[in-house]
Parts: C-alpha cells; sequence; structure tokens
C-alpha cells in the first residue's frame, strides 16, 4: 500500500516497537508485526494486532504493572 504519511513510500511487511501510556502506567511491546513504509519509516498495525496489544495492556494494568516491555506474542 502507499504510505499515507508521506505519499511517496510502498509498505512492506516488518515489526515495530509499540509504546501504550496511561495513567502513569507504560507499556512496551517489542517486535509487534506492522506495514513499514519504506521511504519514512512509518508504521501500520492491523486492527487484530491492536486489538491483542490494548488487551493486554489492559490485563497487565488490572495486575498492577507500572513498566512492563515484552515481547509481542500473537494469540
Amino acid at each position: 500500500m502507499k504510505c499515507t504519511i508521506c505519499k511517496h513510500g510502498q509498505t512492506a511487511p516488518g515489526t515495530t516497537t509499540v509504546t501504550l501510556s496511561r495513567d502513569g502506567i507504560t507499556i512496551v511491546f517489542n517486535s509487534v508485526p506492522a506495514q513499514i513504509c519504506d521511504n519514512c519509516g512509518e508504521d501500520y498495525i492491523d486492527e487484530a494486532t491492536t486489538a491483542h496489544l490494548l488487551k493486554q495492556a489492559q490485563t497487565a494494568a488490572a495486575a498492577g504493572v507500572q513498566v512492563d516491555v515484552r515481547k509481542y506474542a500473537a494469540a
């Protein structure tokens, strides 16, 4: 797909890092599958992956985690 940010690059499969922060809680996910622009590096994460990340973050927050760094693991 053509990058919607730079309007020049094409995206290709790759991985990225996602940081989620809210209410004093920070969770970092490494190796998240995404489409990455070959020109500007913008990353695009699909809806299913985003939902999975948010569910994992919510579970960690409910367990009292304040800071966490983890490798992404698909459901």
